[in-house]
């Protein structure tokens, strides 16, 4: 039983070799109808989340940022989005739903912040870990705390996104393993639960992936 609920999570295939990791390019498949002469309404749709992400990072970042400072978390939203969403289809792998992905986008982004941050504005990192109005005798906590709080930042970003994605899919997959047993009444009902349990994980695909890209985005703008 454990076993069968744990292997849409296992990245081996046939030969125990780990293909199913490959399912992280297909994403790819959209970007040939963005070269298309008349465009879909997919395209249409993709190239209007892609502005809006694109005005509201411009926002948290700051005003005085290039026009490509988005273009990284908008690609980094593309690509958690993407995985979530096309991991909800049957027999395709979920690798966001392993903290070796989530760790290899958010502790690279994270180190990068970091190194540049107290290479070339020390003194606004260290204005930092001591916020506005602390009185002198708590600077010391304050400044251990948000020592802390800055060091587990990747760590939150990569545990909360694959806790979000196992938990949905350990549910949808618990529930579908009952329905050999239920009666002709009830697994109607489950029909129903589970159309609105993938509702629910359609739109927790989008929002995860929106809440890594904001976070990291206001991560970036703390360095400057």
């Amino acid at each position: 039983m454990m076993m069968n609920l744990f292997s849409s999570f296992d990245p081996s295939s046939n030969m125990s070799i780990p293909m199913n990791w490959m399912s992280t390019f297909l994403g790819l498949i959209i970007i040939p109808p963005m070269f298309w002469i008349i465009p879909s309404r997919l395209n249409y749709l993709w190239t209007k989340i892609i502005m809006t992400l694109h005005k509201e990072f411009k926002i948290l970042m700051g005003s005085h940022k290039s026009q490509g400072s988005s273009l990284i978390f908008i690609s980094l939203f593309s690509i958690i989005f993407f995985n979530n969403f096309l991991g909800l289809f049957p027999y395709i792998f979920t690798s966001t739903s392993h903290l070796s992905m989530t760790l290899s986008l958010a502790l690279p982004l994270w180190l990068s912040f970091m190194v540049f941050g107290w290479f070339n504005n020390t003194t606004h990192m260290l204005a930092h870990l001591v916020p506005q109005g602390t009185p002198g005798i708590l600077m010391p906590f304050m400044v251990c705390i948000e020592t802390i709080s800055n060091m587990i930042r990747p760590g939150t970003l990569a545990i909360r996104l694959s806790a979000n994605m196992i938990a949905g899919h350990l549910l949808m997959t618990l529930l579908g393993n009952t329905g050999p047993m239920l009666s002709m009444i009830l697994f109607n009902f489950l029909i129903i639960t589970q159309i609105l349990l993938l509702t629910l994980e359609t739109a927790v695909s989008i929002i995860q992936a929106y809440v890594f890209a904001v976070l990291s985005t206001l991560y970036s703008s703390e360095i400057n």
